[in-house]
């Protein structure tokens, strides 16, 4: 019977690394808020650069970029969802490009979930608290965890393209599958090495006096 494979150690480094990038994405998006709370008048548009930034405090019902407004505790469910799921799956990680991503991820929907928990109107039902305006870009309004949202996915995209798994090797490209298909085919065929030399069918013959009797007379026969 095969013994079960040992299961992977857990990588202490990728797991803080995806800690740190999600409490430093909390605490900063928190914290803005809360400065924007404090000291931003509803609803009033503050220039920042021109059309290009605006400060614009308002508070969203519903998801990222004040999309489905009335649907406050459905979001808030899939929020909790995917901050348990990534907390789950953070073991599996060993690179620590994808630690940055799930933390940065695991920050935003921390960050809005705080909001939906303990903000106004009530404890599941919270609204969160948007300020940043890009008309030039879109004509949502939007806060740093969304960012935070959104720059983690566009991340998730390049490493999937450029085949970064998460424990750090890089999937082969197709011309290289090719040659690791072709060179495993020929080693179950053969049952050696596609690089092992190959043994020769001819047999030794000698006429060292000290060889097998069955050799000498090999040569002898063939001599005559």
């Amino acid at each position: 019977m095969s013994r079960p494979a040992p299961r992977a150690k857990v990588s202490v480094r990728a797991i803080a690394a995806l800690a740190f990038a999600a409490v430093v994405v909390v605490a900063l998006d928190q914290g803005v808020k809360a400065l924007v709370v404090a000291n931003l008048p509803y609803g009033t548009v503050v220039p920042v650069l021109g059309n290009a930034l605006q400060l614009l405090y308002v508070r969203n019902p519903g998801a990222a970029f004040s999309f489905a407004v009335n649907m406050t505790w459905v979001f808030s469910i899939v929020s909790t969802a995917v901050v348990v799921a990534i907390i789950v799956f953070a073991r599996r990680i060993r690179s620590m490009w994808w630690a940055l991503v799930l933390g940065m991820l695991l920050g935003g929907a921390l960050g809005n979930l705080l909001d939906r928990l303990f903000r106004e109107p009530g404890f599941g039902r919270g609204h969160v608290v948007d300020f940043i305006s890009t008309p030039w870009m879109m004509p949502a309004i939007y806060n740093i965890a969304d960012s935070f949202i959104c720059i983690s996915m566009v991340v998730f995209v390049l490493l999937v393209i450029l085949g970064v798994n998460l424990d750090g090797s890089r999937a082969l490209s197709a011309k290289q599958q090719r040659a690791a298909d072709a060179a495993a085919t020929t080693t179950a065929t053969d049952g050696r090495p596609a690089d092992a030399p190959r043994a020769s069918s001819q047999v030794a013959v000698t006429d060292d006096p000290r060889a097998p009797r069955d050799s000498r007379d090999a040569l002898g026969h063939d001599a005559t």
